[in-house]
């Protein structure tokens, strides 16, 4: 049972407040300190290379894949890699326990910690959840329970942590398996919406951002599937605060301490895997032919985009109104997007560029005193290609 509340401030609520006296988040909480470059070592056995293909945007690679699991899961969000690999990882007795998240039977949107042992059981954690589940507070009861090899499925504030104290915990081995982050927000503001997205929001069973500038919903009421361009989407509707501060300052956009990640951001279509080291390596190998393969694309340029993402985060962070863009030129600029704009791994560089630069700005803004110990190297170095460097006292080193 999960006890506690989460702390005020830069707070994910990712579960440690709620262990024992709660004093771990001095140590874990990488919205304090982050030591990514320690804790890389650590983990993968080296520290990404900047100067080395994609590792300055994502980190630590061993290698990296565009994928899809064959046939794909009933119910999950792309085809079910995810769930999948913590599943086999049950199958295989490697762990005896996954620390995952399920939808709350309330509300299929709300997550839900639970601890999983049995492998058929996973399939309850396909799909997307929105909101703030405080996963690592299971891992004093999984402790309990005496399950010494376990694997966690979480995103990077949560893996963050996780690392942060895994030395500490007490268990044999950890086998980490990563989303990138998903510019979360509260379970009740997600529901806001979704209720300026269709007149039936109840009905929606299924939201992604994909790689082609479109979300597509789907819907349990019979009704077929629509895709909304993203210059169409209401953001400009939303509360100023829709989006927590946390996840305007995050810094690990790829779950760089994962084992290995599985997203979508460079998938152009299909998953999206950032195996990390060799603990990774044999997680996936333990689907073997049931994973397909796909050569990574690589297309279109990024800057434009960036750009113009930080402009609009310029005026955001000011206080000041997003820029409307008008309606005449949406449904020419949604029909370039796709063709011109970046795909494939230069989607993903783009949307790392543009992360960095809004957790600089918004840091600022809103804590500047902050920035010294909170932006770790790696932002810095994407940030700088747009002009953000650190000014006076805003870098450790």
């Amino acid at each position: 049972m999960i006890t506690g509340a989460a702390r005020p401030g830069l707070c994910t609520d990712c579960g440690v407040s709620r262990m024992g006296d709660g004093k771990g988040c001095g140590a874990a909480c990488q919205f304090i300190q982050p030591d990514y470059p320690g804790l890389e070592a650590r983990v993968h056995g080296r520290v990404a290379d900047p100067g080395q293909g994609d590792e300055a945007f994502f980190g630590v690679t061993l290698a990296m894949h565009r994928a899809r699991l064959v046939p794909a899961a009933s119910g999950a969000q792309w085809t079910g890699l995810t769930t999948a690999l913590a599943e086999a990882l049950l199958r295989s007795g490697a762990v005896e326990a996954v620390l995952a998240t399920a939808p709350d039977p309330e509300d299929r949107w709300k997550p839900l910690p639970v601890i999983v042992t049995d492998p058929d059981e996973m399939a309850r954690c396909r799909g997307m959840r929105m909101g703030f589940g405080p996963l690592l507070a299971l891992l004093e009861p999984a402790a309990a329970a005496g399950y010494k090899r376990i694997a966690v499925v979480g995103i990077p504030c949560q893996v963050y942590a996780l690392r942060a104290l895994e030395a500490q915990l007490g268990f044999e081995a950890i086998t980490v398996i990563g989303t990138p982050c998903s510019d979360n927000t509260t379970t009740e503001n997600f529901h806001h919406f979704l209720s300026l997205l269709d007149s039936r929001p109840e009905t929606i069973s299924y939201l992604e951002f994909r790689t082609d500038f479109k979300v597509e919903l789907r819907f349990d009421d019979g009704r077929k599937r629509r895709l909304v361009p993203f210059l169409s989407l209401p953001i400009s509707d939303l509360p100023a605060d829709f989006f927590p501060m946390t996840c305007k300052t995050c810094v690990d956009y790829t779950n760089r301490l994962a084992d290995i990640t599985v997203g979508y951001m460079g998938g152009d279509g299909d998953q999206w895997l950032i195996v990390r080291n060799e603990r990774g390596a044999k997680v996936l190998d333990l689907l073997g032919e049931r994973v397909v393969f796909g050569a990574l694309s690589d297309k279109g340029k990024r800057e434009g985009a960036v750009k113009g993402f930080m402009a609009n985060t310029e005026r955001a962070a000011g206080g000041m109104p997003l820029r409307r863009m008008p309606d005449w030129l949406r449904p020419v600029v949604s029909f370039l997007q796709p063709r011109v704009g970046p795909r494939g791994l230069e989607f993903a560089r783009a949307r790392v560029e543009m992360k960095a630069v809004e957790t600089i700005l918004h840091l600022r803004r809103a804590y500047p005193a902050r920035i010294k110990n909170m932006v770790p190297g790696h932002v810095w170095r994407v940030a700088a290609r747009y002009g953000l460097v650190p000014g006076e006292g805003e870098r450790r080193d």
